[in-house]
């Protein structure tokens, strides 16, 4: 029984989606099925993999259910968090009842809650951009409040997580989608969150190839690990 993390998966199976990643460079091409094979080269049943956001180009949850249904057919329990591009994100209850509805059994989303997974607990959140300046514009103007909320989530999630380890951090492994600090940029709200509960290791997204940046690296005694997709070679790894 092992835990391990791969994040940006970005998979595009449904009818109406028209996505190819292979925009983004040579890597990308047939990333799909590279993810694939290695999943099944590294994962048992008895295994569980976090995916936090970025799981599909779907626009809504009919749309997703292609995609979740190829995740659900690998190997493993599937923990997945919210990335930028994950529009058919809705509430839970609905997500969870799309699932069912679909006879997906292997996955269940983070969101505000907490997993024990092999003695780690798994919290996360999806995290947000580092300022307002680097907020697109295709998402909500108010900054500020999205930040907070996302910096809210976080706190929840670390809570029900520290109620499962008994009150130590010692076994919380934080997933972001965003990261939380990166090349002398700070998202504050989440950093602050992130120290003020002892969560020393931390795993985020959002960032690929396009972008050098350090495998882990360590501020204000946290670790933080790159998990994208393209980063890991499209490989799973094994979270520690």
């Amino acid at each position: 029984m092992s835990v391990f993390a791969i994040s940006d998966l970005h998979l595009s199976g449904g009818e109406s989606i028209n996505k190819s990643m292979d925009m983004f460079g040579p890597r990308w091409l047939n990333h799909a099925s590279k993810i694939i094979k290695t999943w099944h080269s590294l994962i048992t049943d008895s295994d569980t993999v976090v995916i936090p956001g970025d799981i599909s180009w779907a626009m809504t949850l009919d749309d997703v259910i292609a995609d979740l249904s190829v995740i659900d057919s690998l190997p493993g329990l599937k923990i997945i968090g919210k990335g930028n591009h994950d529009f058919w994100w809705t509430t839970i209850s609905k997500m969870n009842r799309a699932l069912a509805s679909a006879g997906i059994k292997t996955i269940r989303f983070l969101q505000g809650n907490a997993f024990n997974a092999d003695g780690l607990v798994i919290c996360g959140a999806r995290g947000w951009f580092f300022s307002s300046s680097d907020q697109p514009d295709i998402f909500e103007t108010d900054y500020e409040k999205i930040v907070l909320r996302e910096a809210s989530r976080l706190r929840s999630s670390i809570a029900a997580g520290l109620k499962i380890s008994g009150g130590d951090p010692a076994p919380l492994r934080v997933f972001l989608h965003f990261p939380a600090v990166l090349l002398g940029e700070v998202c504050e709200p989440i950093l602050t969150v992130l120290l003020e509960t002892g969560v020393r290791r931390v795993y985020y997204g959002h960032i690929h190839g396009n972008v050098s940046v350090p495998r882990s690296f360590e501020s204000q005694g946290v670790t933080f690990t790159i998990i994208s997709a393209d980063y890991l070679n499209f490989t799973p790894v094994l979270v520690t």
